[in-house]
C-alpha cells in the first residue's frame, strides 16, 4: 500500500466539499457537471466528477490552515458561477425525485453502478470531507482511532438535509442515512496499529473484489494515498462560514488527538447508535458521551473547550465562533425547516441558493500559493 505520510508539513489541511447543482430558474437538480468542468477555468484537478451529474466536487489545495482553505473555496465557488451554475450546498437536494439522475461519465462512476445498481438511482447526496496530514503512519492510526470519539458530535453540527423528495424525512441529516444503504458505509473499528489497519483493507479489498482502499466509505479513515485521516461524516453546507467552523473543529481535533488527548470511546456499535441519534435529531440528540447519553449542545460546549487552543496555534480560532453560532442558533436543518414554515419548498430552495450563493463574497478570492496537491 503506498504511503505519502510526511509528504506535506505536518498538520496540512485539505477540504473537499460536494456541491449540487441546480437549475438558475426552477432550482431543480441541473445534470451538467461534465459541461461545467470542461469549460470552468480553475486550478487543474480542483473542480472534479462525483458519482452524478447533478453534483461536483470542489476541493482546496493542501494548506497550512482554515482562512486558506475558505479563500480556495470560495474562489471555487466563483469560478463555477462565473461558468454559469448555480449552486446548492445541502446533504440532499429538498425537492429533487427518486431516479432523477444522471450518472458521470467515468469508469470509476462505471464500476459502482455495476456494483450498486438501484441504490445509486436515487438522488444524489452531497458531503464535506477534511483531510489533515499526518508526519507518519502509526500517528494516522492514533489519531484515527481518538476522532472515532466525536463523529456524532460532526455529524449533529453539520446536519443540513432534513427534507427528501419534497417531504420532511423526520431526520435532521437524511443525508447520513441515506448513504448507510451502501456497504462499508460505517464507523470504523479501533486499529491496534498500522498493519491491523492494512490487514482489514486488504480483507474488504479481497472480500469485495475492489479496486482499493477509495471504496471503503467509512465516516471516518486514514489516507495512505495522500498521507492524511479523513473525516467524511459531515452534510454539505450552504454557508462557507459553516464549511470554515467544522473544518477548524476537525483540524483541531486532530492535533489534539495527536498530543495525546483521548476520550472514552466506546465500540463501533455503540457509535452507530449515536451516529443514528445525531442523524435524526441534529442539535437535540442525545448520544453517548463520556459513559452516559449527553445532549449534543452540552457535548459541544466540552469539545470546543479542548479545542480552542489547538485551534489557535492553527489559525483556526476564528473559524470556531461559527461553531458557537450553530450551537446557539441552529444549523443548516433548522435554518431550513423555518424557510420551509415561511415560503414551503420554494422557499427551502431559494434559501439554499441565496446562502451557497452568498458564501462566495464572505472570503477573499485571491488565489493562495500552497502546493497544489489535491487531497
Amino acid at each position: 500500500m503506498i504511503q505519502a505520510f510526511g509528504r506535506e508539513a505536518d498538520f496540512a489541511l485539505g477540504i473537499e466539499e460536494e456541491l449540487l447543482l441546480v437549475d438558475a430558474r426552477t432550482l431543480g437538480l441541473a445534470h451538467v457537471a461534465s459541461e461545467l468542468i470542461a469549460s470552468v477555468e480553475a486550478p487543474a484537478g480542483a473542480i472534479q466528477h462525483e458519482l452524478y451529474e447533478a453534483l461536483i466536487e470542489c476541493s482546496t489545495p493542501v494548506v497550512r490552515h482554515v482562512p486558506e482553505g475558505m479563500e480556495a473555496l470560495a474562489a471555487l465557488r466563483e469560478a463555477l458561477s462565473e461558468a454559469g451554475a448555480t449552486l446548492i450546498g445541502a446533504g440532499l437536494h429538498p425537492g429533487g425525485a427518486f431516479g432523477d439522475v444522471v450518472h458521470a461519465p467515468t469508469p470509476r462512476t462505471s464500476a459502482i453502478r455495476d456494483s450498486m445498481r438501484g441504490l445509486v438511482e436515487r438522488t444524489p447526496t452531497a458531503a464535506l470531507h477534511a483531510h489533515v496530514g499526518m508526519p507518519d503512519a502509526e500517528t494516522a492510526i492514533v489519531v484515527c482511532n481518538r476522532l472515532r470519539s466525536y463523529l456524532p458530535l460532526l455529524q449533529a453540527l453539520a446536519a443540513n438535509s432534513p427534507y427528501w423528495h419534497g417531504e420532511d424525512s423526520g431526520f435532521a441529516s437524511a443525508r447520513s442515512i441515506v448513504f448507510r444503504a451502501f456497504p462499508r458505509s460505517t464507523i470504523p473499528p479501533t486499529f491496534a496499529g498500522w498493519e491491523h489497519y492494512a490487514d482489514i483493507v486488504r480483507w474488504c479489498v479481497e472480500a469485495g473484489d475492489l479496486p482499493d482502499y477509495t471504496y471503503l466509505w467509512w465516516d471516518l479513515r486514514p489516507s495512505p494515498n495522500l498521507g492524511t485521516v479523513e473525516v467524511r461524516a459531515m452534510d454539505a453546507q450552504s454557508r462557507l462560514e459553516s464549511v470554515a467552523g467544522l473544518a477548524a473543529l476537525v483540524h483541531a481535533l486532530a492535533l489534539a488527538s495527536a498530543d495525546g488527548h483521548e476520550e472514552i470511546s466506546p465500540p463501533s456499535e455503540a457509535l452507530m447508535e449515536s451516529s443514528f441519534r445525531a442523524g435524526r435529531d441534529g442539535l437535540d440528540a442525545t448520544v453517548w458521551w463520556r459513559d452516559r447519553l449527553t445532549p449534543v449542545r452540552e457535548i459541544a460546549q466540552d469539545v470546543l473547550e479542548l479545542a480552542r487552543p489547538y485551534a489557535r496555534e492553527l489559525d483556526g480560532e476564528d473559524a470556531l465562533e461559527e461553531v458557537e453560532r450553530i450551537v446557539r442558533e441552529g444549523g443548516g436543518a433548522d435554518r431550513m425547516r423555518e424557510a420551509h414554515a415561511a415560503g414551503g419548498m420554494e422557499g427551502v430552495l431559494a434559501h439554499l441558493a441565496q446562502e451557497t450563493a452568498g458564501g462566495r463574497a464572505f472570503y477573499s478570492t485571491q488565489t493562495t500559493s500552497p502546493s497544489r496537491t489535491q487531497l
